[in-house]
This record gives C-alpha cells, sequence and structure tokens, in this order.
C-alpha cells in the first residue's frame, strides 16, 4: 500500500505539472488580451506598456516564462503575483480558502447525509409511493440549475429581497471567527443549493447499487442463516458503497477548487469566485495559481478514495 501511494503522489506531481503547461498555454494562444495592456489602461503609450512587461515579465521567451513559473511552484511554493495589484496569488487563495472549505465541507455533510439516507430507503422499498416521490424529486433537483436554485432561494428567503425574510441574503458572509452564528446563517442557503444536485445524484445511484448488491447471493445467504436484517442492510450497504465514495471524492475535490455558481450568486468571497474576477480581468498568475488547486484537490481526493477502497471491501488490495 506505501509503494502504491508513492507511486500515485509521484503521478500526482507530474499530473499538476501537465496542468500547469496546458494552462500556461491555453490562456497564453487564446485572445484574452494583453495584461499589460490591461493594466496600462485607457490609450496606454508603447513605452509604457513595455515596462510593464518587463515588470511583469511578459517579455522572455514562453518557454523561459514556463520554467521559471514551475521552478518557483515545485521548489518554493510560490503561486507568482498578481499582474492588477502586484499581491501574492499565494496570499489571495489563502484568504479566500476558509469561506471555499466553509462552503464545501457544509454541502458535503448535507448530500452525503441526505443523498445516503434517501438512496438506502428508496432501495429497500423499491417501487413504493415514497420511492416514486424521492426518485422524481431527484430527477427534479439534478435537472435544476445551481445558480437558478440560488435565485429562487434568495428571492423566497433573503432577509433583504426575498418574500419570507427569513434567512441573510447574498453578500452577508462573514468569517467563522468573526461571528459564528452570522457565518451559520449565511452559509444556510448556499449549503441547501449546493448538495441539492449532488445529493440527488447520490440517492439515485446508491438506490441503483444497493439495489444490485442486495440480490447477490451472499446476502441470500445471509438472510437463510438467519442474520438479523438490520446487519444483513449493512453488509449490503458496504459492498454497494464503493461508486459513491469514488463520486463523493471527485465532487468534494472538484468544489474545494472553487463552487463558482454558488460564490458568484451568494456573493461569497471564495476561490470560485476569485478564479471568475481573475478571467474577467485577465489575471493569469492568480488563473494558474487557482486552476492548480483544484487539480491538487481533485488529485489527493482521488488518492484518498484509493485508499478507502481497500477498508470498505476487503477483496480490494493493491500491491
Amino acid at each position: 500500500m506505501t509503494r502504491y501511494i508513492i507511486r500515485r503522489l509521484l503521478w500526482g506531481m507530474a499530473l499538476l505539472v501537465i496542468v500547469c503547461a496546458v494552462t500556461f498555454v491555453l490562456f497564453r494562444i487564446l485572445p484574452t488580451g494583453n495584461p499589460a495592456v490591461l493594466r496600462a489602461g485607457r490609450n496606454p503609450q508603447p513605452k509604457l506598456i513595455k515596462e510593464i512587461e518587463g515588470v511583469l515579465g511578459l517579455d522572455k521567451p514562453l518557454i523561459v516564462q514556463f520554467w521559471n513559473y514551475v521552478k518557483e511552484v515545485f521548489l518554493h511554493f510560490n503561486l507568482g503575483y498578481s499582474y492588477t495589484n502586484q499581491e501574492s496569488v499565494r496570499g489571495l487563495i489563502a484568504e479566500r480558502l476558509p469561506a471555499t472549505l466553509s462552503l464545501t465541507i457544509g454541502a458535503a455533510v448535507l448530500w452525503i447525509a441526505a443523498g445516503l439516507s434517501v438512496g438506502i430507503v428508496s432501495a429497500l422499498r423499491r417501487h413504493s409511493l415514497l420511492d416514486r416521490a424521492a426518485m422524481g424529486t431527484s430527477l427534479v433537483l439534478i435537472s435544476a440549475p445551481e445558480f437558478w436554485l440560488g435565485l429562487i432561494f434568495l428571492y423566497l428567503f433573503a432577509s433583504d429581497i426575498g418574500h419570507f425574510k427569513i434567512l441573510p441574503g447574498a453578500g452577508s458572509y462573514v468569517g467563522i471567527t468573526s461571528d459564528p452564528w452570522k457565518w451559520f446563517t449565511s452559509l444556510i442557503m448556499p449549503w441547501i443549493v449546493l448538495a441539492s444536485g449532488s445529493a440527488a445524484v447520490f440517492a439515485r445511484l446508491m438506490r441503483g447499487s444497493l439495489t444490485d448488491a442486495m440480490r447477490e447471493d451472499y446476502i441470500r445467504t445471509a438472510r437463510a442463516k438467519g442474520l438479523p436484517e438490520g446487519q444483513v442492510v449493512r453488509q449490503g450497504v458496504r459492498a454497494a458503497i464503493n461508486p459513491i465514495v469514488t463520486l463523493f471524492g471527485l465532487e468534494v475535490g472538484v468544489l474545494l477548487g472553487g463552487a463558482v455558481l454558488i460564490e458568484s450568486v451568494f456573493n461569497i468571497p471564495g476561490i470560485g469566485r476569485l478564479a471568475y474576477q481573475s478571467i474577467q480581468s485577465s489575471n493569469f498568475p492568480v488563473i494558474q495559481g487557482t486552476v492548480l488547486l483544484a487539480s491538487m484537490f481533485i488529485i489527493v481526493a482521488n488518492i484518498l478514495v484509493d485508499v478507502a477502497y481497500a477498508y470498505l471491501d476487503p477483496r480490494v488490495r493493491y500491491s
């Protein structure tokens, strides 16, 4: 297992370099505009543009720029500096990371609890009225865009513009250390909106996986031996949960890289909103930093999922 994890970590480092190279090339060849021109303002003089390019290092060949960036990232953990205000990209990400962590962790708890519960109940009561209602609702939630759900929740429940004025509206987020209660209430709507679609997917996936598992021969054998139904169901859930673990790892990894739509709708100062604002201003170092962070989270999540497989399913072994 240790050798396997080491190999995965090395491969993950290689993937980060590849992602870095692809992002670098992509944003250089797309017509996003010259950052030096954007920073120079309206009607800039060519001399001023050249000076800004020299300060930003844009006057060097692309291969040199890329090599210098890779060295800084992987040797000194330096993600560069923002084109717009020369702030450290690492500092900008660290400043926004708590909001994204709060949003992701809270939503993940909601969708895993709701999705697994509904999926298990639906699998054990197949074709019942409860099963049909749950699967129909999940289909609606999967089909509903996140930004649309967010706007509906704001229209109904936001304290400033909502119909019922129950919860804080967009832009009300504060850090947990500043005011824990306001932090909690400001994230209730984003948590529910972000978790709704994922919970629906988890419910349908868990229902199908558990339904197949409960038809296996070892389940019938366990029942024939008189094993309590609760233990039989637990054995079935353990066998059926592997696809859920895979999807959960991927979902959390992606969201830790930034939930752009939800953070934009509810005006949450997270990594996703930072990436969106950076794309608008062609702030390449910040874009590169957020993409690398998202890639790292996804790679780490996949490694953790692979390790979890060995504990959830004794049949899985890595050499």
